[in-house]
Formats: C-alpha cells, structure tokens, sequence
C-alpha cells in the first residue's frame, strides 16, 4: 500500500466517526480531487507526490462541509456540474425523477418537446434533460441570483433558456404550450429543521429546502404553475420527500383539472415523485 492509500484508510476513520454518510467514497473522492487523478489512479501516486493539502480537505469533510463545496463540483447522470455556497448540491435521488421525465418525453408524439424546469438551481435537471432528449427546448427558473450565478456558469454553451424568476409565475408566454414541466421544490416542513442533516441544514440555501408548515406550499403553487402551463395532454413530474408519500397527489385533483396522479418509488421503494397528466377538456 502506498502512503497516499493508507491515509485514505485513516480519512476513511475520521469522516466515519465524524458521522459522514459515505466515509470511504468522500475520503477517496478528496485524495483525488487533491492530487487530480481518478479515484481508481490513487494508487498509482507516488510516496513523494502525496499533498499535505489532503488532511486541510478531509478536515472541511470532518466538519461536515459537503464534499461538492470543498472541489467545487458535483455529478449528476451524465454531468458534471460546478456548485458551491449558494446553491443546492444535486443529490441522486432526483436522477430516478429526471429519468421518469426523459422516458415520458420520449413516448410523447412530439418532434420537439417543450420542457419548462422549476426551481432549476444548478441547472442540473435543466441541462439532463437538454443531453438526454436532444431536439427538447428546456427552459429553466431560478429565483435566487445565488444559485443563478451557478447555473449560468452550468448551462453556458448549452441550448437551455435560463431566466431568473418566481417559479409560481415564470413564462407567461409559454401557457398552454408545455408537454412536460418538472422541478425538484423545496418540500421540508419549517417544524423539521432540527432533522435535516449538517450537509444541507447549514449549507444548502434555505430557500431550495424549506416550505412552510408542512413542506408543501411551494408545491401547491407550483400545481397552479403547471397546469397554467402545460397544453391539455401535457405531464407534471415533482419531487417531494418520501415521508409526503400519499400527500403530494391529492394536490393534483380531478376537479382542479388533473388526470392520473400517482406517486412513484425510488431505487429504495420509498415514494419519492408525484406525476399527473392535465386532462384533456
């Protein structure tokens, strides 16, 4: 074992006492990012190459900074995107919403969708959508001017349309045109923020987590946002925490002109996206 392995063993140990979720993933994640090689090339630096600078990173991670704010970049399907403080840092759990979204799109009869993201943060569903669907036309959203100087630097070069803006009455000129409007809200109750782990609760803005009482208002709004936008035939897909499993659907009523609400399960079978179709007069 080379010295830069075997202080990843010892990083490994102090990110697992510290609490940090995935220890042994973080602490080679930092090697690399220190020594800019692959996490699979860590064994091939050499004794004399190894960065002091390391333990200064694994020292952040310990304090519960989240690893994408200490290098600056976090991966996203098939992305890689740059995120820092002031910005919501992607998690894998909306990778299952986005991959519902593209299966959607692509069974639609559409030569090129319309797709509106609200809530874009980083930009990363945004951008997803953009690769993965390519003839789509994505707009996205961002009220904050934070997080839009992150998803500026993300969509840069792309074809998606970034606006700064209230998703709850962003593109009026889109109404009834949209096939498919998606977004990651803020879902967690005001009443749980002693529970939100150390990574998001003091460092991910407040704005992309919190919403109201029960976590729902931005939801709610948004229910009046989409079916504003969407054409007759057009889907919904949000992201909500899995403990609003059962909730989130009944936002999307029939007599509010909503068809098909469900809940769908992540990779753990916890329900984690509402979808609904509006219903075609």
């Amino acid at each position: 074992m080379n010295l830069l392995l075997a202080e990843v063993a010892q990083a490994a140990q102090r990110l697992a006492d510290a609490g940090v979720p995935s220890p042994r993933f973080d602490a080679e994640e930092l090697a690399a990012y220190v020594h800019g090689v692959k996490r699979g090339e860590l064994h091939g630096v050499a004794d004399s190459e190894f960065d002091a600078r390391y333990w200064e990173a694994v020292a952040r991670r310990e304090a519960r900074e989240p690893l994408q704010h200490i290098t600056g970049r976090a991966f996203f399907r098939y992305l890689e995107l740059q995120v820092g403080p002031g910005v919501f840092v992607p998690r894998p759990e909306t990778e299952s919403v986005v991959g519902w979204a593209i299966d959607a799109v692509r069974a639609m009869d559409v030569a090129e969708p319309l797709i509106v993201d609200l809530c874009t943060g980083s930009g990363a569903i945004a951008l997803a959508l953009a690769q993965e669907v390519p003839r789509s036309r994505v707009h996205a959203v961002e009220l904050s001017e934070d997080a839009l100087e992150w998803a500026r630097r993300n969509v840069a070069g792309s074809k998606v349309d970034l606006r700064q803006g209230d998703a709850l009455s962003a593109f009026p000129d889109l109404n009834g045109h949209v096939d498919l409007v998606i977004s990651n809200p803020p879902y967690i109750p005001l009443t749980e923020w002693e529970y939100v782990a150390p990574e998001a609760r003091d460092h991910d803005p407040e704005l992309a987590l919190f919403s109201g009482e029960d976590g729902l208002d931005t939801i709610r709004g948004i229910e009046r946002t989409a079916h504003r936008l969407l054409r007759p035939g057009g889907v919904v897909v949000i992201e909500h925490a899995d403990s609003q499993g059962g909730q989130v659907p009944w936002i999307f009523k029939e007599d509010a002109g909503w068809a098909d609400a469900a809940d769908h399960p992540d990779l753990n079978n916890r329900p984690r996206f509402t979808t609904a179709r509006k219903a075609t007069p």
